[in-house]
C-alpha cells in the first residue's frame, strides 16, 4: 500500500476540491494502476472510492543549462498523479500524521 501511495498533494486548489466535490489528489507510483489506487486509498484510509483518474507528468522537452562543467540538458522529473472522489460522507483527514 505504501508503495503505491507515496504523499498527498496539499496545495489551496486541492483542499477546494476537497471540501466542494469530495475529491483528494496524491502523487502515486508510475507504474500502479487505478484499481491498485482505489484498493489502496480504501484500505489505509477506511472510505469508499467512488472514481480515480490518473495524469502523467514531467519529461517533454529538454531544458539547457550552463554550468560551471559546460552544458548539461535536463529534463523534470517523471511524477503520477491521482484525484479520487470517495463516497459522498466520507472524509479523508491528511492532516492527522502532521
Amino acid at each position: 500500500m505504501l508503495d503505491i501511495i507515496k504523499q498527498p498533494i496539499l496545495t489551496e486548489k486541492s483542499n477546494m476540491l476537497s471540501e466542494k466535490n469530495n475529491t483528494y489528489t496524491f502523487i502515486v507510483n508510475k507504474d500502479s494502476n487505478k484499481i491498485e489506487i482505489k484498493n489502496a486509498i480504501e484500505k489505509l484510509y477506511n472510505v469508499a472510492v467512488d472514481s480515480v483518474n490518473t495524469m502523467n507528468y514531467g519529461g517533454g522537452k529538454r531544458k539547457m543549462k550552463q554550468t560551471s562543467r559546460g552544458i548539461s540538458f535536463q529534463r523534470n522529473k517523471l511524477y503520477k498523479k491521482a484525484v479520487v472522489r470517495v463516497a459522498e460522507g466520507d472524509i479523508i483527514d491528511l492532516y492527522e500524521n502532521i
